[in-house]
């Protein structure tokens, strides 16, 4: 009989939220927007230490506003973490920009910023400075941010965090996703909290946020007919998924504590193996552990990441690589990058093992067992 299967990180529903969605249902506030939109917003603000927030149907749908806000349009460049996913970049390509990717650093796996200083410092000299800069934190971790800031504030280049990954996670006491002009939250099924599918906003610009929310609207214009000024976008997130996070965000610290919880677990009952190693945890914050992530060196453990995946998935365990860096994607093969080989290399070696807050101490044994039995 096979095992029931354990998945990389499924959602993790506290029983708070069905007080919510019922609230909603029973005040027949099913149609978008509405009260509980309202509170998330202002109580997703107060949580990360931002002054305003605007919900939205995805991470991907912030991103694109963000860009929008900033600027970017057909020709221009976006620098972007290389190691990411491909929502942190498909933003740029739907206004016509171009990215331009910068390797990761070994700290964090974040964006390296002495990469970006010397990119930054070229296309001075070419003068074609990029529109925005995305830094990507990865994986539950922030990027090194105060290097960042500083290299984009001498040009003058708006900063986009893509904290989709990171919520919970700090940077020198703050959160990641409001140091920069604006940081993006994905609630994606997989994230550390979820509204089932939504992201948010975030900014200290008010007059950002305002323009982003009637972007997210369709952009019509204050009449009591239809009318539209300019291009919209059906980005809002409803009512219902509203009242879901809200739920959500009332737990998120346990859902940190219990993440960071399996890294320990993991990390003491394999980090003996020869060859294995743990994304490491940056001396400027805290890393949520999101998601475990280790790297194997085949040659000391015997066995490649790849090898490991397959054994783990023949016993109904999902794993999965780490990110295949953008400029390695065939859509972006014609893209610039500025290095590649950090990124690669954890891609080459590096694997996400299961980590969600739901995981029992069983779980995570029958995840451990298989990695231990492929030692040779």
């Amino acid at each position: 009989m096979t095992q029931q299967r354990i998945y990389l990180s499924s959602p993790h529903m506290s029983g708070l939220e069905q007080q919510f969605v019922q609230e909603a249902f029973d005040t027949n506030w099913i149609a978008p927007l509405g009260p509980h939109v309202d509170a998330f917003e202002h109580e997703f603000a107060q949580r990360v230490g931002i002054k305003h927030a605007a919900a939205l149907s995805s991470g991907t749908a912030a991103l694109h506003l963000a860009l929008i806000l900033a600027g970017v349009g057909t020709g221009d460049e976006v620098l972007v973490s290389t190691l990411t996913f491909s929502a942190s970049v498909n933003p740029i390509a739907y206004l016509g920009g171009r990215p331009v990717f910068i390797d990761s650093e070994r700290t964090s796996w974040n964006m390296d910023p002495a990469l970006l200083a010397e990119t930054m410092e070229r296309k001075a000299r070419q003068g074609k400075l990029p529109k925005a800069v995305i830094p990507v934190h990865l994986y539950g971790q922030s990027a090194d941010m105060t290097p960042i800031l500083e290299i984009c504030s001498r040009y003058e280049i708006p900063v986009i965090e893509d904290a989709a990954e990171a919520l919970g996670a700090t940077y020198k006491g703050r959160a990641p996703g409001t140091l920069g002009k604006a940081g993006i939250f994905s609630f994606n099924g997989n994230k550390i909290i979820t509204t089932s599918g939504g992201g948010m906003l975030v900014s200290d610009d008010g007059d950002f946020i305002i323009q982003a929310r009637k972007l997210a609207t369709q952009s019509r214009d204050p009449a009591p007919h239809y009318q539209h000024s300019e291009i919209g976008y059906n980005y809002r997130l409803s009512n219902v998924l509203a009242g879901i996070g809200r739920g959500q965000l009332q737990v998120l610290e346990e859902r940190v504590q219990a993440r960071r919880r399996n890294f320990e677990f993991y990390q003491d009952t394999l980090g003996d193996l020869p060859g294995i190693a743990f994304m490491p945890e940056a001396p400027w914050g805290r890393h949520t552990r999101w998601l475990t992530v280790i790297t194997v060196d085949p040659s000391q453990f015997g066995a490649d990441r790849e090898t490991i995946r397959l054994a783990l998935e023949a016993e109904n365990i999902e794993a999965r690589p780490v990110w295949k860096p953008m400029h390695l994607q065939p859509v972006f093969h014609e893209c610039e990058a500025v290095g590649g080989s950090v990124a690669e290399d954890l891609f080459e070696q590096g694997l996400c093992l299961p980590s969600g807050s739901n995981l029992s101490e069983g779980d995570l044994a029958r995840v451990v067992g298989v990695v231990r039995s492929l030692r040779r």
